[in-house]
C-alpha cells in the first residue's frame, strides 16, 4: 500500500477507517472533508488538515460545503466558535456531517454570547452534529440551538449554561420534523430562570433519547408547545434515561394534548417538592407510556412508577 500523501486530509493515514465515539468516518467517502481549528487556523485557508479554516460557519460558505455530497467537517480539540448575535452561525447546506474531536472541556465549544438572540441556526436538512459542547454565555438566552429543517440529527452532545439560564437552549419549529437527539447532556443552572432545556414546535417522528437533563425548568425539561407532534420518541434507547428539575412545578415532560407517539421507558426523574406530583409529572393526554418511568420526590426515598391510569386487558 502506497504511503498516505502528506498533502491530504489525513496525512497519518488509516486502513479501515476511524470511529469517533462510535460514529464511523469512512476512508472511502462520497465528499470532501473540511477541518476547522479557531487557536490555528484561518477563514482565508482551504480548510484542509494542515490549513484549517477559523470557523464552522466559513465551512458553510459558497466554494466549501455542497449541498448533499456528504461533506464532513471537522472541528479539531480546542476549537471555540462565538456566536454573538441571531444567526451568527448558520448550517445552511444540506447533508452535512460536523464531527469534534476531543473530550470533556476540550471538545469544540461554540459559545453564545453578547446578544440574547444569539443563535445556531440549523436552516437544511440532513445536518449532523456530534460531540459538540455548546454553552450559554449571557443570561436569558432565548434558544441558542434552532433548528428550522428536517432530519437533524445531534448525537454525544453537551448544552450548558455558564453565565445565568437559557430561557430554552434547543427549540425546534414544525419544520423539524425526524430530528434525533441522542447521547445528549443538559447542565442547566440550578437558580430560577430557564423555561425548558428543549421546546418543540410540532414536528414528526422525531425522537430524543439517551439523555440527562439538570435544571430549574418553570415550564418542563422537554416541552411540545403550540402545535401537536405525532408519532414521536421520549426515552428508551441504549442508556437510562434523566430528568432532575429543581422548579416547583416538578414537571419533566410536557405534550400538547393532541399529540401522539411514546414517553418511556427508562425515564428516571427527579422532582423538587414532596408533594402529590406524581402523576402531574409527565403530562401527554394522547401519549402512550411506557414503563418503567421512575420517579423520586424527596431526596433519600427510592422511586415509585408513574401512576398514570395503566392498561387493562378488558
Amino acid at each position: 500500500m502506497a504511503a498516505p500523501s502528506l498533502h491530504s486530509n489525513f496525512p497519518a493515514g488509516f486502513a479501515n477507517g476511524v470511529t469517533i465515539r462510535g460514529v464511523p468516518l469512512l476512508s472511502a467517502y462520497p465528499g470532501k472533508v473540511f477541518w476547522v481549528d479557531s487557536v490555528n487556523g484561518s477563514n482565508g485557508n482551504r480548510g484542509t488538515f494542515d490549513r484549517p479554516l477559523a470557523t464552522l460557519d466559513k465551512a458553510f460558505d459558497t466554494g466549501f460545503t455542497l449541498a448533499n455530497r456528504g461533506d464532513i467537517v471537522v472541528a479539531k480539540a480546542g476549537h471555540v466558535e462565538t456566536v454573538t448575535a441571531a444567526a451568527g452561525l448558520a448550517l445552511d447546506v444540506a447533508g452535512v456531517a460536523l464531527i469534534g474531536l476531543g473530550a470533556g472541556s476540550n471538545r469544540p465549544t461554540i459559545n453564545f454570547t453578547t446578544a440574547v438572540g444569539a443563535d445556531m441556526n440549523v436552516d437544511a436538512a440532513n445536518i449532523s452534529m456530534v460531540n459538540f459542547l455548546f454553552t450559554g454565555g449571557i443570561d436569558a438566552l432565548t434558544g441558542p440551538i434552532d433548528v428550522n429543517a428536517a432530519d437533524f440529527s445531534l448525537l454525544n452532545c453537551e448544552t450548558r449554561d455558564v453565565t445565568g439560564q437559557a430561557t430554552d437552549f434547543i427549540v425546534t419549529d414544525a419544520n423539524a420534523s425526524r430530528f434525533l437527539i441522542s447521547g445528549w447532556t443538559h447542565l442547566g443552572a440550578a437558580a430560577a430562570g430557564a423555561d425548558t432545556a428543549i421546546s418543540i414546535v410540532g414536528g414528526n417522528d422525531w425522537v430524543i433519547e439517551n439523555f440527562g437533563i439538570y435544571g430549574n425548568f418553570a415550564v418542563a425539561g422537554i416541552e411540545n408547545v403550540t402545535t401537536a407532534a405525532l408519532r414521536v420518541r421520549i426515552g428508551g434507547g441504549s442508556a437510562p434515561n434523566y430528568i432532575w428539575t429543581e422548579n416547583a412545578a416538578d414537571i419533566c415532560v410536557t405534550m400538547v394534548a393532541t399529540s401522539t407517539g411514546f414517553i418511556g421507558p427508562n425515564i428516571n426523574a427527579m422532582l423538587k417538592d414532596n408533594a402529590a406530583n406524581i402523576t402531574e409529572a409527565f403530562a401527554g393526554a394522547a401519549m402512550q407510556f411506557m414503563q418503567p418511568i421512575n420517579i423520586v420526590n424527596l431526596a433519600g426515598e427510592s422511586s415509585m412508577q408513574t401512576n398514570i391510569t395503566a392498561s387493562t386487558d378488558a
